[in-house]
């Protein structure tokens, strides 16, 4: 019996990850459509749909339908309110990233995930790459020793996406902080292993926003618009001590680009995805760096097709649905990465720090 699905929200995200990754798994049976513009949602039922594939304007009738799973997939403000009720419904869900607009409202989705009994994960893909995975395992395996510092770094230069909502803060909550940043310190939190922060420090820019000569990879912004951040910066202290960095940007004047990302420090060796995963250390009084071949002959592999890390999302959340298997990405993980964020924000306006209870 295939999963029936539902997706609601049928922009790019939907159209250029979550869809064309679930046809390729081909797990799971797209069988209704919602989209607040409705040629939106006809357009991806036709394309992605099943036979006689339901179309929706009004996410609340599709949740009317018999479902197994619901992709929410909206902008941040409707994270929150959708999944709680599509759990509610009876449906497992994954929703986009960042969990929520702030903590409280990610909060009342944790609380309905285990209310309902449902599974809620949230699409941090980049967890499923191969250096990601591996750089998990040797974790795992204690390889690099206790992590006590790290970098979670999401730094673009003069990229920032023009289409969308992405730079309005009404229907965000934020910029390059909840959108790039969030997935470098997802992914930062999951390799440590560690989600107990202390406190938060945060600093948040809005230079470059007003900006007429941008040169920007996406095309020209409409600084009228641009109501987010262009920058935040991070300084988190966990309870064990560990101190993380988290460095995000849509456009800072920098050659430092990189996205999702993380350097880890421990007392054993080093890690970091500056030029491809590198391990690094000292061995018989010798210092060394290795480089993991990852491109090839893994289990990234299935039915003769190399699967990328959102298809492979998709696979774990459908073993999970099926009781195969457990999510990668645990709803209270989440949480803690947005309650960070949260922080960081505060930070920024209060000028103080953010201390965790």
């Amino acid at each position: 019996m295939r999963i029936k699905a539902g997706i609601i929200g049928c922009g790019g995200i939907a159209n250029n990850k979550h869809l064309p990754a679930i046809r390729k798994v081909d797990r799971m049976e797209m069988v209704a459509f919602c989209d607040i513009i409705g040629e939106r949602a006809e357009k991806a039922a036709a394309e992605y749909g099943a036979p006689g594939a339901r179309v929706y304007t009004d996410y609340k009738e599709l949740l009317a339908e018999e479902l197994d799973v619901v992709y929410v997939c909206t902008p941040n403000r409707s994270h929150s309110f959708i999944t709680v009720d599509a759990l509610h419904s009876g449906k497992h869900v994954m929703c986009e990233k960042p969990m929520a607009i702030n903590y409280t409202e990610g909060k009342k989705m944790l609380d309905a995930a285990r209310e309902t009994g449902r599974l809620l994960t949230i699409a941090y893909q980049n967890r499923y790459r191969p250096d990601s995975q591996f750089l998990k395992a040797e974790c795992e395996e204690g390889r690099l020793g206790e992590v006590y510092y790290a970098k979670a770094k999401a730094l673009r230069c003069r990229a920032v996406p023009t289409w969308g909502v992405f730079l309005n803060a009404e229907e965000q909550g934020g910029g390059p902080l909840v959108d790039i940043g969030t997935h470098a310190l997802d992914l930062t939190l999951w390799t440590m292993d560690n989600y107990k922060p202390k406190y938060a420090v945060g600093s948040v820019y809005h230079k470059l926003n007003g900006d007429t000569d941008q040169g920007n990879a996406f095309g020209n912004w409409d600084p009228e618009a641009f109501t987010v951040e262009d920058s935040a910066f991070g300084f988190v202290v966990m309870e064990n001590g560990a101190t993380v960095v988290l460095e995000s940007s849509w456009a800072l004047n920098t050659l430092d680009v990189n996205e999702a990302k993380t350097v880890l420090c421990g007392t054993k060796a080093g890690a970091d995805m500056e030029d491809g995963l590198r391990i690094n250390g000292v061995r018989h009084g010798r210092q060394y760096v290795e480089k993991p071949q990852l491109d090839a002959g893994s289990v990234a592999f299935f039915d003769g097709a190399q699967l990328d890390a959102a298809d492979l999302e998709q696979m774990v959340f459908a073993d999970a649905v099926e009781g195969k298997g457990e999510l990668t990405v645990k709803p209270e993980q989440a949480l803690t990465v947005t309650r960070i964020l949260d922080a960081i924000y505060e930070s920024a306006r209060t000028g103080r720090p953010v201390f965790f209870e």
